[in-house]
């Protein structure tokens, strides 16, 4: 596995169990943090918003497990992103401008603009932004003086040198914390965090990003369009045993990264609607992925193979497929056999992301339902689709954006 641009395989600490637990001190820097969530068992969605109305002097307040009610006297200008789905969320609410920092900027940032591409008015200027984890210490944090961190507490405590004494002394001099990582595959979670914890979907933790930014409104049309196209796509769905039998893979050498399509948590929020046949489903692995050989591939053969990162600068799908069909139990496979090899998006995915890597999703698994998916090259933008083929409107998604 590509130890550099595979997000997943920073450490097997990311998918140790974690959770949170209110930190109960002021924070002083623009915010403060008094009251926590209702507990649950840490296995269900959170519901409510999050959302409070400005109080006379404009201050504000938004909720969110582990952290709590977060109180901001105004909407944050310097803002910590690391994992993608909040920079993502943060362009779509058109303030990605005010990002400072987020994971793998030389591959996350190329692989958002591919599909901002088709997005007029949409873009992110990346080049500049340092990666968090190549320096995840507290000077890093103080650095950067952020007005709100987009991290979970209960993943950063999970990191060398990193207790919740830290959590409080970055919130109480710099700013505070909001994040969830462990809704994304619903983790176990754990000590000190291990109480409190709610798992969000992928669009609800996009409505609480949105309240830090006063984006109300914006949200809610963006998640219009989304739940039209989960209707769409749901109300076209063939009977369950008419679907294909899928896998998400990255290639490694000899053998394949395996991930499921159809589990909780919002990781999978691109493939979970389509709900193909997931030629792994039965299998429990030690953390959030597993690995196969090819025998135990050729054993499954599923109909489609869904490369995850294929359309990051990490990976060559012209060598991935060549890969495949030069091995020898490889070329037996019917995904290859067939060319239903296909590149596919970032685990690590926001909304702007989501809606484009559910239509991708949809027209590789079920051309004959949604249209055919087309060809793709390495480093090209999101392919263009005729309007007629579109699962959702590029410029309407664009205009909510750039206009509001």
């Amino acid at each position: 596995m590509d130890k550099t641009g595979d997000a997943e395989s920073l450490t097997r600490r990311d998918y140790l169990a974690g959770s949170g637990v209110l930190l109960g001190t002021s924070i002083i820097a623009g915010c403060s943090s008094n009251s926590g969530e209702p507990p649950n068992t840490g296995t269900s969605s959170a519901g409510g918003t999050g959302t409070s109305m400005p109080t006379d002097d404009g201050s504000y307040t938004a909720l969110l497990s582990p952290v709590g009610e977060i109180e901001f006297n105004s909407v944050p200008e310097n803002v910590f992103t690391m994992y993608n789905q909040y920079a993502d969320m943060l362009v779509a609410l058109n303030h990605g401008d005010a990002i400072n920092s987020m994971f793998v900027p030389d591959m996350a940032g190329p692989s958002m603009n591919h599909y901002y591409e088709r997005l007029s008015g949409v873009s992110f200027d990346w080049e500049d932004l340092p990666n968090p984890y190549d320096n995840f210490s507290k000077e890093f944090f103080y650095s950067l003086g952020s007005d709100v961190h987009f991290l979970d507490p209960a993943w950063a405590i999970t990191q060398e040198n990193w207790d919740v004494n830290d959590i409080k002394e970055i919130t109480n001099n710099v700013g505070p914390f909001f994040g969830n990582f462990y809704s994304g595959t619903h983790g176990e979670p754990q000590e000190p965090y291990s109480q409190n914890y709610q798992y969000y979907t992928l669009w609800e933790l996009f409505g609480r990003v949105a309240t830090v930014f006063q984006e109300r409104e914006r949200y809610e049309q963006l998640k219009t369009v989304h739940d039209e196209l989960i209707n769409t796509i749901q109300t076209n769905l063939p009977p369950e045993e008419e679907r294909p039998t899928a896998v998400r893979v990255t290639l490694g050498d000899g053998q394949f990264w395996t991930y499921h399509l159809n589990r909780p948590g919002f990781w999978l929020a691109d493939t979970r609607p389509l709900a193909a046949n997931d030629a792994f489903g039965d299998e429990t692995w030690d953390g959030l992925w597993g690995s196969v050989g090819y025998e135990a591939m050729l054993e499954a053969d599923p109909d489609v193979i869904l490369h995850l990162w294929g359309m990051t600068p990490r990976y060559d799908m012209g060598n991935v497929r060549e890969n495949l069909a030069s091995h020898s139990v490889g070329q037996e496979l019917s995904a290859v056999k067939n060319d239903r090899v296909y590149a596919h998006g970032m685990r690590y995915h926001g909304p702007i992301m989501n809606l484009f890597q559910i239509e991708m999703t949809a027209k590789q698994l079920y051309p004959d339902i949604f249209g055919e998916w087309p060809t793709y090259e390495s480093g090209d933008h999101y392919p263009e689709i005729p309007s007629d083929e579109q699962l959702f409107d590029r410029d309407r998604v664009a205009g909510i954006i750039v206009e509001g």
